[in-house]
């Protein structure tokens, strides 16, 4: 059974740190202004010429260069896409390392896979929230918060379970809980699910249904309505109650079907094809692959995604959309 934290940490640990938060997207923001808003010492450290920076001025933050950011905090919160860490952190960050020192991830991937190796005399923990970033500054400021993962990889001072703890209290994250697991757990378990089940799975299982509907004579209106659209629906129950309510949430024709008709689809061999995504994901196969195309420039990437951005589906979708507006399109979407 995992052991859970709630709002019992000492908030005064992170409050006499200076934390700097290296990244602006959504976690970072997040990150940033709920930090700020419990009375934490906070700058953003940011490369010249970003185009977060006046974001996060106008926001009340104070924005230094990265390396100014990093001499000057002993938190130093690494907000920065996967791929881009280890020579962020090379170039302008393990120059300035201070024995005490403390180094934060979101998520585990650069330590797990060991892209990033911190000296022997620092703290490095994890606080990983289980939300968007704007669902994080929301519960915040509605006096919630979003439940998080916490993991200490390295606790060179002796107290880094105190300071992370403190870290997600000041986030609002142990308004919810705080569930305590290690780098390489978090690391693993998103990177599978991203890759067969929350992403990769569905969105080819959505593509598949999608071609089988429209390869077989049916509107591709139609067939984005029934193997897209109504997922919404679905998730959203599931979510919220569990898949057993889910499940009595739609016909018994529905439900039957889901019964008799999803083991054909996912099966044993499916199972068995999963495992061997977690291999990949276990031995640093995708890690170092997804590493090598992003130095070779992301040209793998970029073709796949150009392939998929060209699928009938995206085109319809397109077409289809409009006709929802109590859908609200975001222009940005970060994990």
């Amino acid at each position: 059974m995992a052991e859970l934290l709630y709002d019992d940490a000492d908030l005064t640990i992170i409050q006499g740190r200076k934390v700097a938060v290296i990244g602006y997207g959504e976690q970072g923001q997040a990150h940033s202004l709920n930090l700020r808003d419990s009375g934490v010492d906070v700058r953003v450290g940011l490369r010249e010429g970003s185009a977060s920076i006046e974001k996060a001025q106008e926001e009340g933050l104070r924005v230094v260069p990265v390396a100014q950011a990093a001499q000057e905090a002993d938190v130093i919160v690494l907000m920065v896409p996967d791929h881009e860490q280890q020579a962020l952190f090379m170039q302008e960050i393990a120059p300035y390392l201070q024995a005490g020192n403390a180094l934060v991830f979101a998520h585990g991937f650069a330590i797990r896979y060991g892209y990033i190796q911190a000296p022997a005399d620092v703290d490095v923990f994890l606080v990983s929230a289980k939300g968007a970033g704007d669902l994080v500054r929301r519960e915040y400021e509605d006096g919630r918060g979003v439940p998080v993962l916490l993991a200490v990889e390295q606790d060179a001072t002796g107290q880094a379970w105190e300071l992370v703890a403190s870290y997600a209290m000041a986030m609002g994250g142990l308004r919810a809980s705080g569930m305590k697991t290690t780098f390489a757990e978090e690391a693993e378990a998103h990177l599978f699910a991203a890759q067969a089940v929350c992403g990769g799975g569905l969105s080819h299982l959505v593509k598949a249904g999608f071609e089988t509907l429209v390869e077989a004579g049916y509107q591709p209106q139609v067939a984005y309505l029934e193997c897209l659209h109504e997922l919404k629906t679905v998730v959203d129950v599931m979510v919220e109650q569990g898949l057993a309510a889910q499940r009595r949430s739609v016909s018994e024709t529905s439900e039957y079907g889901d019964y008799v008709s999803g083991p054909r689809v996912v099966d044993a061999n499916t199972k068995s094809l999963m495992k061997d995504v977690l291999e990949d994901v276990r031995s640093g196969a995708f890690a170092e692959r997804f590493i090598q195309d992003q130095q070779a420039g992301a040209s793998e990437l970029t073709e796949l995604r150009a392939a998929e951005e060209s699928h009938e589906l995206e085109t319809v979708g397109t077409q289809m959309r409009p006709m929802f507006p109590w859908i609200a399109a975001r222009d940005e979407y970060s994990d």
